[in-house]
């Protein structure tokens, strides 16, 4: 980013001054999916967030965050996670140069485990979920330490409305936009940065798998909803309770929840190989899956953006396992 500081005069000439300030995400592309907008016989587009360094949207929110808290002077960043918020945090530590530990749970893969130590995060395993591991994080936090929350945070939210600021400046606007809902910083960026951009009117049609459905739980409740354990496959997406601003924002924002099944997420997963040669996890996969499936929830909407959100931690052997094992 460039901004154009105050002109001085030097010589008789008008000169200015420019400071440059880098984030640590990327600009993505935001394109049109030619192959989906012929099977749903309308303008489909893709904001590619898996295209991130760390490959998810995460780097977003979670990167703005690291950059402030490090310059309120913490040392180290002390994190909790199955996957991708982890992965962003470690490669903001070693991006600002700070010392990073990450609690993942039992049930986070050995290929999240890995990249996070290959960007030189001290890893923890902890607990059957996300939620016993993020209660051990918080018991590890010294005087300079900075706990960065996955998810709860208005510090991510701000960093994950920028990828609206780019779509707003690089494409049309969508008359719907559709994403994944883990534990609902994505949901709460996007509806920030759709207010921002003056694009308020947007709704957005917010997915979860099966198994890992607490935030349309709580929608129809009314309520937070906390679930008893995660049985989807989609541990990117494994929130036992989502953050209370994804409700809070409801009542000014329109919201449609929908839930798909594994086997549709890990369908979409493969589909997007074919389609775009990139590879995404089934947290991922479930905000396509309405697409690829022509989902009711859609016939209204000509033109539809899908926030296709990344994530490292499915193979496409894993992919092709998943959907021999949900054929069979």
């Amino acid at each position: 980013m460039r901004r154009l500081c105050a002109p001085f005069k030097k010589s008789g000439i008008l000169t200015f001054n420019f400071e440059i300030r880098m984030t640590l995400h990327i600009q993505t592309p935001y394109i049109e999916s030619l192959a989906l907008s012929q099977r749903t016989g309308k303008s489909v587009w893709l904001k590619m967030d898996a295209l991130q360094p760390c490959g998810s949207f995460k780097l977003r929110g979670i990167g703005h965050a690291c950059e402030i808290y490090a310059q309120k002077g913490a040392k180290r960043f002390v994190s909790s996670s199955s996957g991708n918020a982890g992965l962003a945090v470690a490669y903001s530590g070693r991006a600002l140069g700070l010392a990073v530990t990450v609690v993942v749970p039992e049930s986070s893969s050995q290929t999240a485990r890995e990249l996070l130590k290959q960007y030189g995060a001290e890893v923890i395993v902890h607990g059957p979920s996300w939620q016993e591991a993020n209660a051990l994080a918080q018991t590890l936090l010294g005087s300079q330490d900075a706990y960065i929350h996955p998810f709860d945070d208005p510090l991510l939210w701000t960093g994950h409305a920028t990828m609206v600021d780019e779509m707003a400046a690089n494409g049309p606007k969508p008359d719907v936009i559709i994403l994944s809902v883990g534990g609902g910083g994505l949901l709460c960026g996007v509806v920030e940065g759709l207010d921002r951009n003056g694009w308020a009117d947007v709704p957005v049609l917010a997915v979860e798998t099966k198994g890992a459905d607490s935030w349309s739980q709580a929608m129809a409740a009314g309520h937070l909803v906390s679930l008893d354990k995660i049985t989807s496959i989609a541990g990117s997406l494994g929130s036992k309770q989502v953050a209370a601003q994804s409700l809070h924002i409801a009542k000014n924002h329109h919201l449609i929840a929908q839930v798909v099944t594994d086997a549709q997420a890990v369908s979409a997963c493969l589909n997007l190989i074919t389609d775009h040669r990139v590879v995404v996890e089934p947290a991922c996969g479930a905000a396509l899956a309405p697409v690829y499936d022509q989902s009711a929830a859609l016939h209204n909407y000509d033109r539809i953006a899908v926030i296709v959100c990344g994530g490292v931690t499915a193979s496409l052997a894993q992919l092709h396992s998943w959907d021999q094992q949900f054929s069979t």
